[in-house]
């Protein structure tokens, strides 16, 4: 018989757990950090469903054009909310995982259930986490799949899992957050306030260092951010430029024309002829998913405009066609309370300057309380869908 050295005798799962004894774990601070870590998560789900559904909409679903920032704050409280949650959760895996190395990992079904439900939600969780800062980045090249689907889908796993986690763990959570506190241990190392303390200001640390992207007087800060919303053409960032589009020498033809399609008639114009139409101004931000946004002062033509000048009407949809040929966004649809809404436009210039190329020369889709990849730049042609 061979003997395992004792050294290597801690690593049995039935030793493992023995290892880690900091008095400060305990059923009260996992269901406080817990708590917090719900509501986070819950928040992020439901922003990152309302972000989901104004791209791919279902049938049932409504988002108006008002008011004009209502979208931004959405986005931004579901980017916020998805960094808390590393702090958070790592707070949280902290206060529990001694008891992921008990052996033997379940005792009856209830438990096997629990343990199962716990690891699906651990690593759904790290999933997201993992995947929307890579998004924030822009760094895709690690994800060998479409990151909106599979964050998607993802999300709806990682609530499965959290709903039977907090179902199965409900009578001790209860118990837990109705004892009263328990006398802070008389530890050498850090203290239950002084834990809570860390993850609260790692939390505020986070945020400060990506808010920039979003508050220009904070851009100096914005450390993590990789948006600054004071660089860019015209002082706008760009996500994709033109040649990256592969638009360049389309959308600077001389010959080019933008196609108004509607029930009573069809029009092709000149950027000469869109700019002798009436044109207006609205400030509006572009929002992108990633979580930076910035606000410019946009002058067009409104859709509503064009929409009526080839026979539609207030009640229709509007689709809008970008010269961008490879790209799953090179088609938006404007839903009636955006199409008829006389801040939507198709712009031509931006801060009083035509566009520049990178922002969607010859003119570009502008409308309030939309993601930016709905904002169609370069566009070709504009259809109006009656109902």
């Amino acid at each position: 018989m061979v003997r395992v050295p004792e050294p290597l005798t801690r690593l049995y799962p039935a030793n493992l757990s023995r290892l880690f004894t900091s008095r400060l774990r305990s059923p009260q601070l996992t269901s406080r950090l817990g708590r917090i870590l719900g509501i986070a998560v819950a928040v992020c789900f439901l922003t990152g469903y309302i972000s989901h559904a104004i791209q791919h909409p279902p049938a049932w679903f409504y988002w108006p054009s008002r008011p004009v920032n209502l979208y931004r704050v959405t986005q931004g409280l579901h980017v916020a909310t998805g960094l808390a949650i590393v702090p958070l959760l790592a707070a949280k895996l902290w206060s529990v995982y001694p008891k992921l190395f008990r052996w033997p990992p379940f005792r009856d079904p209830v438990h096997a259930v629990e343990r199962l439900s716990l690891f699906v939600l651990v690593a759904a969780a790290l999933f997201q986490v993992t995947t929307g800062i890579l998004n924030i980045a822009l760094w895709y090249s690690p994800m060998s799949f479409f990151f909106t689907t599979a964050h998607y889908w993802t999300a709806w796993i990682l609530i499965g899992a959290l709903a039977i986690h907090i179902g199965v763990k409900l009578p001790i959570i209860r118990r837990a957050l109705r004892a009263p506190d328990r006398p802070t241990p008389q530890t050498t190392g850090m203290s239950r306030r002084g834990l809570l303390t860390t993850v609260g200001a790692a939390i505020g640390l986070i945020t400060v260092a990506t808010i920039g992207q979003t508050l220009r007087p904070l851009a100096g800060l914005s450390l993590l951010g990789p948006r600054d919303p004071r660089v860019g053409p015209q002082g706008l960032p760009v996500n994709k430029s033109a040649a990256s589009a592969g638009v360049t020498a389309a959308a600077t033809d001389p010959g080019y024309r933008l196609e108004v399609v509607g029930p009573a008639r069809t029009l092709r114009l000149s950027l000469a002829e869109l700019g002798a139409l009436a044109q207006h101004t609205a400030q509006l931000p572009i929002t992108c998913v990633e979580g930076w946004s910035a606000t410019a002062t946009w002058s067009g033509v409104r859709i509503r405009d064009l929409a009526a000048a080839v026979g539609g009407t207030e009640a229709a949809s509007v689709r809008v066609t970008s010269l961008e040929q490879n790209s799953l966004y090179r088609v938006s649809t404007l839903a009636p309370p955006h199409a008829a809404d006389p801040l939507t436009l198709l712009a031509l210039r931006v801060a009083g300057q035509p566009l520049d190329l990178d922002h969607g020369y010859p003119c570009r889709l502008i409308a309030p309380n939309r993601p930016g990849v709905l904002q169609t730049k370069w566009v070709a042609r504009i259809e109006v869908l009656q109902p």
